[in-house]
């Protein structure tokens, strides 16, 4: 390397460096980025206790998920352990099951937040002429058709019931239901039938239709792209299955297990079982569409943006 190359390493680094530790000092960034996402600006305990409302798990507690999560770790590490020996295989298949939760509870959230995309655009149109043809209240509109929603979503609104009935205080009655929904949709919905209520006036029904025009494009721009993402989906289990398939085909020929007990053999087998979850994640990462960030939280999580 050139002393001109290596200077300007150097430089850059120290440059690198200099900018880590004025973001640390000044704008309290522990991160290495160039700065911290808009999820991550947010305290991670909220982070976490979001995503278990997204995935319907509210009533879990984070220590009983951990402890699902060291009991499959263990059952999983001794049969791992039974099958090929040793003790960096076991550790590294223990370590894939202990995921297991998190990925479900991943799953589960994904499905809940696609029937909230694909329920909203109807909630809205019925909380329009509910609120506008029909003459009533912006709350009462809101509580009616949210009861009459999808059964996923009803205990949401039933809790926001409870608050109206309990307080009579809109924001209040929001709040919750932006808390146990966890949806940015329904914070925009909030949002908005929050400053129709509190200012009045003739627009909720023009902004009312241009939100569900919105989420109604939204939805089917997102099915059109998942039906050209159809077959690679498709695709990508085989990258589960043929190692899995060829590794129990492996363990019946011959001295099968020996082989995987061997130093070499946890090495390859330690090696295969990175290179299957970094492809799964890699493809993952590929066919994944963007996602909306929450923008109008509710003052039950901690903060409002």
């Amino acid at each position: 390397m050139s002393a001109g190359l290596q200077g300007l390493v150097l430089a850059l680094t120290a440059g690198y460096g200099v900018y880590l530790v004025y973001t640390a000092l000044v704008l309290r960034w522990r991160g290495v980025g160039v700065g911290p996402s808009p999820a991550a600006r947010r305290p991670r305990r909220l982070r976490a206790q979001e995503f278990l409302v997204q995935a319907g798990l509210q009533r879990v507690r984070p220590v009983e998920l951990a402890a699902v999560m060291a009991v499959l770790f263990a059952v999983a590490a001794a049969l791992g352990w039974a099958m090929y020996d040793g003790v960096v295989v076991p550790v590294a298949i223990g370590m894939v099951a202990a995921g297991t939760p998190l990925w479900s509870a991943r799953a589960r959230r994904h499905r809940r937040r696609e029937l909230a995309r694909e329920a909203w655009p109807r909630l809205i149109e019925e909380i329009r002429l509910n609120a506008v043809t029909l003459g009533r209240s912006i709350p009462q509109a809101l509580l009616t058709v949210g009861m009459r929603g999808p059964e996923e979503m009803r205990p949401a609104f039933a809790a926001a019931h409870r608050e109206w009935l309990i307080s009579t205080d809109f924001e209040r009655t929001l709040d919750v239901l932006r808390d146990r929904l966890a949806d940015p949709t329904a914070d925009a919905v909030c949002e908005t039938l929050l400053i129709a209520h509190d200012v009045g006036g003739t627009e909720v029904d023009a902004r009312l239709k241009a939100l569900a025009a919105d989420r109604m494009q939204d939805l089917q721009g997102r099915k059109d792209a998942r039906a050209k993402q159809a077959a690679v989906r498709f695709a990508r289990l085989f990258v589960l299955l043929v190692p899995i398939g060829m590794a129990f085909v492996g363990l019946s020929i011959g001295e099968g297990r020996a082989a995987y007990a061997s130093d070499a053999g946890q090495v390859f087998v330690l090696v295969a079982l990175a290179l299957i979850a970094g492809c799964w994640a890699w493809a993952g990462q590929l066919l994944r569409l963007p996602e909306e960030q929450r923008v109008f939280l509710g003052s039950g999580t901690g903060e409002r943006a």
